[in-house]
């Protein structure tokens, strides 16, 4: 099973390095020890909540929660808002946590 939290740390990785930041600057910018982002990045702890919301502001993301059936519309409005000359074939801050698979 593929957890949903591979796709919010390759974004949040990937945001990181979109803005040019290494670990370390990362870490002034949000007051956690570049050792612990590199247990994020890597997956070696589990990313705290508070971790996530600090980490996607001082990335200008927002972590929120959107009903299923509004995400749909949540994704467009990003894949609109997203940089042009960037080739997004879904938007990389909006996933759909599924209890189930096959749902």
């Amino acid at each position: 099973m593929r957890y949903a939290t591979e796709d919010i740390i390759q974004t949040l990785r990937g945001a990181r390095k979109d803005k040019g930041l290494s670990q370390r600057k990362l870490s002034a910018r949000v007051g956690l020890p570049q050792s612990h982002i590199s247990k994020i990045e890597s997956g070696a702890t589990d990313l705290r909540l508070s971790s996530l919301v600090q980490l996607a502001r001082s990335l200008d993301y927002e972590v929120v929660i959107v009903p299923r059936k509004a995400l749909s519309a949540v994704k467009a409005v990003v894949v609109a808002l997203s940089v042009p000359h960037k080739a997004i074939s879904q938007p990389r801050a909006a996933y759909e946590l599924n209890d189930d698979e096959d749902a």
